[in-house]
């Protein structure tokens, strides 16, 4: 196996499509050409992950943070940076960052965090927009169902908990050949007028490609007229955060017990205590102030997060309980996700959990 046949089942995990703007995901370091000869999976890349990574014989680091987040112009070994893309290419080793990809994904990091929790009935708290396309073709009536088939096997046609949706008009259509067309119906140089079906289907945008591939494929036409729109609607199940619920609310000091028991907290901020029950929880793993009004819009109890700076815990305002976990705290269990998912794909490589603890915050 090649390093880019396990990149692929990491794209096809989390597409990198949907991670954010700002993110520098994918393959950072080393050659996707060269032979796999063990995966090792970790939440940050350091000096000591890549001497973990030699030790165990992996040639690929899977890294939830990027080790390269803004631009190189030097390596030189100044900084940890540098010595960690210096040791890497010294020793053939690649490094793929995923990230964000992750963040917004239904399975990513933030489900973990709500299974962890044991919550249930979660919902994406701040959706992902602009990643629903739609496409819309036109196909000769009686082939209009074998058509909408394919693309519905190719991944079209689900908007949230449905699937096999689409939409279809019908009408005339008209063309004509010119002497090198080869059409399927009517003559080259006489204009032809069919019964056609104007046929329309949403899909998440990573699949693009695959689509209009499949689309091709099954449709009857030599040349075949299709459209492509960005919709507004949101991705119900794509996005940063969610907010799920337990059956029976726990008390605060409950909960906060909890949290530092389940994340191994050496220390938990939290905004002030208001003597309520606590069922509705909001999640999200690593940076999430950005995410505070969506949690308190959609009626969390508490909203677990990290790294809140002092005036983030004013904005409270007595209607909810802000708990920053510490970002490590929060993202740790991301490596187990990834390496049963890695493995539960490549069975015939080594996929290995890092033991290195990465985590530069220690509490007194």
């Amino acid at each position: 196996m090649k390093i880019q046949e396990a990149i692929r089942h990491l794209q096809e995990l989390a597409p990198l499509s949907y991670a954010e703007d700002f993110d520098n995901t994918g393959l950072l370091v080393g050659n996707s050409g060269a032979d796999l000869t063990g995966i090792l999976v970790t939440l940050d890349t350091l000096e000591t992950v890549v001497e973990e990574a030699i030790e165990k014989k992996c040639n690929l680091i899977v890294s939830f943070h990027p080790i390269i987040f803004s631009g190189l112009k030097k390596i030189t070994g100044r900084t940890y940076v540098e010595r960690v893309v210096q040791m890497a290419i010294k020793n053939d080793i690649a490094i793929y960052a995923i990230h964000t990809a992750l963040d917004n994904h239904w399975n990513g990091v933030n489900a973990k965090i709500c299974e962890k929790l044991r919550l249930s009935n979660r919902q994406v708290l701040v959706p992902k927009s602009q990643t629903l396309q739609k496409l819309v073709t036109y196909v000769p009536q009686a082939e209009a169902g074998s058509l909408k088939k394919a693309l519905f096997a190719a991944g079209a046609g689900n908007i949230g908990n449905y699937d096999h949706c689409s939409f279809a008009l019908e009408g005339v259509g008209s063309f004509r050949g010119n002497e090198d067309a080869n059409p399927t119906l009517g003559e080259r140089g006489s204009i032809h007028y069919e019964n056609e079906t104007q046929l329309g289907v949403i899909f998440p945008k990573h699949i693009k490609n695959t689509l209009l591939a499949a689309l091709k494929e099954a449709h009857p036409y030599e040349e075949v007229a299709y459209e492509i729109y960005t919709l507004e609607n949101t991705h119900q199940h794509l996005g940063m955060g969610m907010i799920a619920s337990w059956d029976q609310g726990i008390t605060e000091q409950q909960f906060l017990q909890q949290l530092k028991d389940t994340f191994h907290c050496g220390c938990i901020k939290h905004s002030k205590l208001l003597g309520m029950s606590i069922k509705k929880v909001a999640v999200l793993g690593g940076s999430g102030s950005f995410a505070i009004d969506a949690a308190k819009a959609a009626g969390a109890d508490a909203f677990v997060t990290a790294d809140l700076k002092y005036h983030d815990y004013f904005t409270a305002e007595d209607q909810i309980l802000l708990v920053d976990i510490g970002h490590y705290e929060s993202e740790q269990y991301t490596k187990e996700l990834l390496v049963d998912a890695l493995k539960e794909k490549i069975t015939n490589f080594a996929v290995v959990l890092s033991q290195i603890n990465t985590n530069p915050i220690t509490c007194f």
